[in-house]
C-alpha cells in the first residue's frame, strides 16, 4: 500500500428502485469527476456526521430527502504519488420525498441495471457495484490507481456480514 499521510471522509449515495431495478445516478458537471456517471455524495462538513453529510449532499445534488438510510460499503480509493486517502461511506437509499432535478452539479438520470454506462463512470465502479445493486452484500474495498486516475494497480473487496455496522476501522480487511 502506498504510504498514506491522511484520509478525507467523503460520501456516496446510491438511490435504487429495486422493484423497477433502477439506480439513479447524476452527470457530473463540475469539480472532481467532471464528466463521468456517479452517486451523490462528497464531503463531510465539520460538525456533519457522515449520514447528515450524504443526507445533505443527495439534498443538494439532487434536490430529493432519503426517507430511508443504509450504510452498505466503505471504499479506500488511492492515488500514485498522493498522500491522502479517499475514504469513502457508500449508502443505498430506496425511499425519498421529492423528484429528482438538474442542479448546478449533477444532472440525475435513471439507469436499468443492465444499461449502466460505466463506459462513462469511475473504472472502479464495474468491480464493487454489482455487489449492492445485484447481490446486496454490504463489504469494504481498496482500490489504488495510477496517476491518469483511470488505471487501477491494486484492488480489494472484502464482503462482510450484512448485519455488521461498518466503520472507517474495517479498512483493516483490505489493507
Amino acid at each position: 500500500m502506498p504510504l498514506i499521510t491522511s484520509q478525507k471522509q467523503l460520501t456516496l449515495i446510491l438511490t435504487l428502485d429495486r422493484k423497477e431495478r433502477k439506480v439513479l445516478l447524476g452527470m457530473k458537471k463540475r469539480g472532481f469527476g467532471a464528466g463521468k456517471y456517479n452517486g451523490f455524495g462528497g464531503k463531510v462538513e465539520k460538525g456533519e456526521t457522515i449520514e447528515e453529510g450524504a443526507r445533505r449532499e443527495l439534498l443538494e445534488e439532487a434536490g430529493i430527502e432519503a426517507l430511508d438510510m443504509n450504510q452498505v460499503a466503505i471504499n479506500l480509493f488511492t492515488f500514485e504519488n498522493d498522500p491522502i486517502g479517499l475514504e469513502v461511506h457508500i449508502y443505498v437509499v430506496e425511499s425519498f420525498k421529492g423528484e429528482p432535478v438538474e442542479t448546478e452539479e449533477m444532472k440525475p438520470e435513471w439507469f436499468d441495471y443492465e444499461n449502466i454506462p460505466f463506459d462513462q463512470m469511475w473504472t472502479d465502479d464495474k468491480h464493487w457495484l454489482p455487489f449492492i445493486i445485484e447481490h446486496h452484500q454490504k463489504f469494504v474495498g481498496y482500490f489504488h490507481f495510477a496517476q491518469d486516475q483511470a488505471t487501477i494497480l491494486k484492488q480489494k473487496i472484502q464482503i462482510v456480514d450484512d448485519k455488521h455496522v461498518l466503520t472507517e476501522s474495517d479498512l483493516k480487511y483490505v489493507m
